[in-house]
């Protein structure tokens, strides 16, 4: 099936090279074999041409918030790579920078041999200004292609402010777009010439990079990277994240509607992580949920009233788990796919900057610097945990999240503060960070996508209050404060 035009993007004026030698994928987000309309559409100009298909997947070293963490998590997920190519036609190598600058130069020199350039088009970091750069200096035509969800980028023609909105707005066009997927095996029994990396690039650019896929080797330590931030508790690669995601369908699914605020539980998806760096895709986790509840299109209730439940004509666990998977995380998508300023605090809606604005002047009874913060050493024991968690697993809990970044704000000494302190933890430590999802999150706690609360409170105005005190009534917190008090080491 062809890739739909509306998840194509050209991003220079160049036509494509007849007389190339071959087709270059670019791997930038969806790091992945499968289920991805980018690899779908690199073969698709392959096959037009008749040409060879080259991949690079590349790893910079000085993108913000470079770590061992992220990194590991990244070549986890190259090796699982080299092992899906290694017995088809594809050339495929992964790049990993030795050094700040080494990998200048590269991506323009497999382009002038290039029939045509494919890479992923995700609109969040600094993946956009880099790609957009790129486009700039080759001289073959280069597109960026959608595969970030169920809903294509462009296919909404505005910003949504609300959920709701948003929900309704799928009911009446999603439908559409669900029989159109990527292929669940585009290499097998892939025909194509074979390819070959020319070999003075090869030389020049890629010899290291082998041992470094050995995600434990000591050479990681010898990049410009920070070194403080360890690997998460979980591993990465697409071979993690299927596992993962057979363990949540198996054994945790069944429990998901009531019990994913429950720190103790653990009956969350885990699939985040997997979903941002592009080890898996959203509509190989739907396909996996439509075969479990035996679901097709003629399911749907046809009904678009905006609620969370009952349009998908699926379980009570399926609709909810499909409100977190499609409605909020697409819902940022949206957002920062068609706002620059996504990242930026001029962003919130005018309401709750007008609230905010109005209570600067507002005592704090505790006020926190980033430095504690980030240490966990505040008088607040519940939010001490969340951060550990934080800094030591690569992950929090969904529910504690919310009331983590809800208490920055009531103990920084400005909006603005308390926005960058949740920036920079949440991106430097999360290994789902760095994405709109998690900008929405973020952004949530000032009061996009919710609505003036009342009665209006010192310092929140009238965004909504969250206390430790009422998140100890509703949560069984004993189990997890221990877990992540500060001696333990679990």
């Amino acid at each position: 099936m062809s890739v739909p035009e509306i998840r194509i993007s050209r991003l220079n004026d160049e036509s494509f090279n007849p007389g190339g030698d071959y087709v270059l994928y670019w791997m930038i987000a969806n790091r992945r074999s499968c289920w991805n309309f980018s690899l779908d559409r690199a073969i698709e100009i392959a096959r037009e041409f008749n040409k060879p298909l080259v991949v690079l997947e590349a790893l910079r070293c000085d993108y913000k918030w470079a770590s061992d963490r992220l990194h590991r998590f990244v070549l986890q997920g190259m090796a699982d790579n080299v092992r899906a190519f290694a017995s088809t036609p594809v050339a495929y190598h992964a790049y990993v920078e030795p050094t700040v600058g080494h990998g200048s130069g590269l991506l323009e020199a497999l382009a002038a041999s290039a029939t045509a350039v494919v890479t992923d088009d995700f609109p969040c970091f600094f993946l956009p200004q880099m790609t957009k750069a790129v486009a700039d200096r080759v001289t073959t035509g280069m597109e960026a292609v959608d595969s970030n969800g169920l809903l294509p980028l462009r296919a909404a023609d505005r910003v949504f402010s609300r959920a709701y909105d948003f929900r309704r707005w799928l009911q009446k066009n999603l439908a559409s777009h669900l029989n159109t997927t990527p292929a669940s095996d585009p290499l097998c029994n892939l025909e194509l010439p074979k390819a070959e990396f020319p070999a003075e690039i090869q030389n020049q650019w890629l010899v290291a990079t082998p041992k470094m896929l050995q995600a434990n080797s000591d050479d990681l330590l010898a990049l410009p990277i920070d070194h403080a931030v360890g690997p998460a508790c979980f591993a990465g690669g697409s071979a993690a994240a299927s596992e993962t995601l057979e363990t949540f369908f198996n054994q945790r699914f069944h429990r998901y509607a009531g019990s994913r605020n429950d720190p103790n539980d653990e009956a969350a998806s885990g699939l985040s992580p997997y979903l941002h760096f592009g080890h898996m895709s959203t509509h190989e986790i739907f396909n996996r949920l439509a075969e479990q509840e035996e679901w097709s299109t003629d399911d749907l209730s046809g009904k678009a009233s905006g609620s969370r439940e009952g349009w998908w004509g699926m379980s009570p666990c399926a609709e909810s788990f499909l409100d977190e998977l499609i409605t909020w995380r697409e819902l940022g998508y949206n957002m920062s796919s068609q706002r620059d300023d996504y990242d930026q605090y001029e962003s919130l809606p005018a309401w709750a900057r007008k609230s905010l604005g109005e209570h600067l002047a507002d005592p704090r009874k505790y006020r926190y610097e980033l430095a504690a913060f980030e240490a966990a050493e505040t008088h607040d024991e519940i939010w001490n945990a969340a951060q550990r968690q934080l800094v030591r697993d690569g992950r929090m809990h969904n529910y504690l999240r919310m009331l983590w970044g809800k208490k920055i704000l009531e103990w920084s000494a400005t909006p603005q503060d308390a926005l960058a302190v949740m920036i920079e933890l949440n991106n430097k430590y999360a290994v789902d960070g760095r994405n709109p999802n998690s900008y929405s999150g973020i952004f949530w706690v000032l009061g996009r996508y919710d609505r003036a609360w009342g009665p209006e409170r010192p310092i929140f105005g009238k965004i909504r209050f969250m206390s430790s005190a009422n998140t100890a009534k509703k949560l069984r917190l004993k189990p997890y404060l221990e877990r992540y008090s500060a001696g333990s080491t679990r």
